[in-house]
């Protein structure tokens, strides 16, 4: 399993290290889809609009996944100017759906295509430019100053009030011609980890507390946050909303039929 470290998915995957059946390797989001392409990885928690740019046919698995329904704390543009004239984003480049989903929104808000420069985030000898798009841990760990942006607007929120609809920042990708049985076996390891953990959380909050240094509220803050987990009807039709506005866009080259792969029903 490809997966990403950042605290927001530890819901998901912590503990899945002492699967007997499970090897992990680490890395940022925009890097996993490499993974699956190449064949290094089985399956990985890939940034969604990935599914649309793999070099392969890929398929969606029905497993807990990383989304929201409002804010998420975790996917921030700051900027020193106005929204509406904002020419150039300096974008974290640990994401390619924060990406998309920031020129999508900004079409649709205010009618303008705005230009996209990749910004390394967790250089230390950075300068922070106008206006910069930030992912995951670093929004609260290494967020910009604040006296320097005095505009700031989350993705997730402002997504969820032009649709209504619920986001999906990354999903549990495979590749089309992988094995079945190796799907459906993720899925459930998947499944019974994400359950043992939400029954489990005080103890996570308190781990990661440590191994952050971060204090316990701040954590659990952290996971009540407004990311969400579910994987059902109504986040496949906010991502079908997603895949459809970056088609007709033209922030992808061509759509594809969103082909997900369900658990097996025991009888």
């Amino acid at each position: 399993m490809g997966v990403v470290e950042f605290l927001n998915t530890q819901p998901i995957i912590s503990g899945l290290e002492c699967c007997a059946s499970v090897s992990l390797t680490h890395a940022v989001p925009s890097r996993l889809v490499g993974l699956l392409e190449r064949g290094d990885v089985d399956v990985a928690l890939c940034s969604s609009i990935d599914y649309l740019r793999s070099s392969c046919p890929l398929v969606v698995l029905s497993a807990p996944s990383l989304g929201c329904c409002g804010p998420t704390q975790t996917v921030r543009l700051f900027s020193a100017v106005e929204f509406d004239s904002i020419e150039v984003v300096h974008c974290d480049t640990d994401s390619h759906t924060s990406v998309i989903l920031l020129q999508i929104l900004w079409r649709e808000l205010y009618g303008r295509k705005i230009e996209v420069r990749p910004f390394d985030a967790a250089s230390k000898s950075m300068e922070w430019p106008e206006s910069v798009l930030l992912i995951g841990d670093k929004v609260v760990s290494n967020a910009p100053p604040g006296e320097y942006y005095s505009n700031e607007i989350d993705l997730g929120e402002a997504w969820h009030d032009l649709t209504g609809l619920p986001f999906m920042f990354g999903l549990w990708l495979a590749r089309a011609d992988g094995e079945p049985e190796v799907h459906h076996a993720a899925m459930s390891v998947l499944d019974r980890q994400y359950r043992y953990n939400q029954l489990h959380i005080e103890s996570l909050v308190a781990r990661e507390s440590k191994n952050r240094n971060w204090p316990a509220a701040t954590v659990r803050a952290y996971f009540d946050s407004g990311m969400h987990y579910a994987f059902g009807p109504e986040q496949q039709e906010g991502l079908r909303r997603f895949y459809s506005l970056a088609c007709s866009h033209e922030l992808v080259q061509s759509p594809r039929e969103l082909e997900i792969i369900e658990p097996l029903v025991v009888r």
